[in-house]
């Protein structure tokens, strides 16, 4: 487990500490007279840390795959970004993005076991991490000991607020969080025959990894299971998976290429098949440990590549 700077700033909301991490601008923070375990539901207005802009949306759609960890005893009594208590008994986590509450399932990819926890916190800003898991979350999923694992995150449903009110969907948001800026604007999608440009690797069409099949998004929090019961159940999931910095997918070859030569002989172009169409991967790897993906992650960002993440593939 690696400590969270930053991670402290957005789990207290004093001044003493918000001053002491003066170097970045941390989330919104609720006023300190939010009574522990009050909670509300709140999307939240674009941010910025360490030089990255973050953009919390509604993302009902959201399935990722990457590199969780967790923090636990040094955060306990510490009120989340949106205003409830973290406590050692909590099957919660934090995200950058999500809107807060939510629940989602994290499968850990080497193991199979999968678990729903409630996103209610902002975190991790690792550049290499997508989620951070309270300790009780991570001993289920079977990675406390290790630190880290590969998993796969699903949003399943809107999570009900501490005191039981259902959050039915855009209930609580204030107008100024309703209308924040959305995802980083994208042109639309381009299709279009496109011969290999010579002398660059393509590897051919691969299939999408055997992953766990998503949960449908009509599933509401008063389904079972979307709730966090600390109920683990074991999954299908690919017998060997590898790590990649993912640095963009592209509908169109030259973008893929053009990036793909700016940053160096270690990337490749590898191709996918999604939604009938053909997208360009533009990524380095398979990385065997961690650690190695870390490494390789902090080169590209050093290199111009300031899109890159981990991600999990076969």
């Amino acid at each position: 487990m690696r400590p969270h700077l930053v991670k402290a700033c957005a789990g207290l909301l004093v001044a003493a500490l918000a001053a002491g991490c003066s170097t970045t601008r941390a989330p919104e923070r609720h006023a300190v007279s939010i009574p522990a375990n009050a909670g509300v539901y709140r999307v939240g207005n674009p941010y910025q840390i360490g030089g990255t802009w973050y953009y919390p949306r509604e993302q009902p759609d959201y399935d990722e795959t990457g590199v969780a960890s967790w923090y636990g005893p040094g955060f306990y009594n510490n009120l989340t970004a949106d205003g409830e208590m973290f406590t050692s008994k909590d099957l919660t986590a934090a995200h950058r993005t999500l809107p807060l509450p939510v629940n989602v399932r994290i499968t850990n990819l080497d193991n199979g076991q999968s678990l729903v926890v409630r996103v209610n916190d902002r975190g991790p800003y690792a550049k290499g991490r997508i989620i951070d898991v309270s300790e009780r979350a991570a001993k289920l999923l079977g990675f406390s000991d290790k630190g880290t694992a590969k998993v796969r995150v699903q949003y399943l449903a809107r999570a009900d607020l501490p005191n039981g009110t259902p959050q039915p969907f855009g209930a609580g948001t204030p107008d100024s969080e309703k209308n924040a800026l959305p995802a980083v604007p994208s042109t639309g999608v381009e299709t279009e025959p496109l011969a290999p440009v010579a002398g660059l690797p393509v590897a051919p069409p691969k299939p999408v990894a055997a992953l766990p099949k998503p949960v449908p998004s009509t599933v509401v929090a008063s389904d079972e299971s979307a709730l966090p019961s600390g109920k683990v159940t074991r999954v299908p999931v690919p017998a060997v998976t590898h790590l990649y910095v993912q640095l963009g997918a592209f509908s169109n070859y030259q973008n893929a290429q053009r990036l793909a030569a700016h940053l160096g002989a270690d990337v490749r172009i590898s191709t996918i098949q999604r939604g009938g169409q053909t997208l360009y991967r533009v990524r380095s790897g398979p990385f065997a440990t961690t650690d190695d993906a870390d490494t390789a992650l902090t080169s590209l960002l050093n290199r111009g590549g300031t899109d890159a993440h981990i991600i999990v593939d076969q």
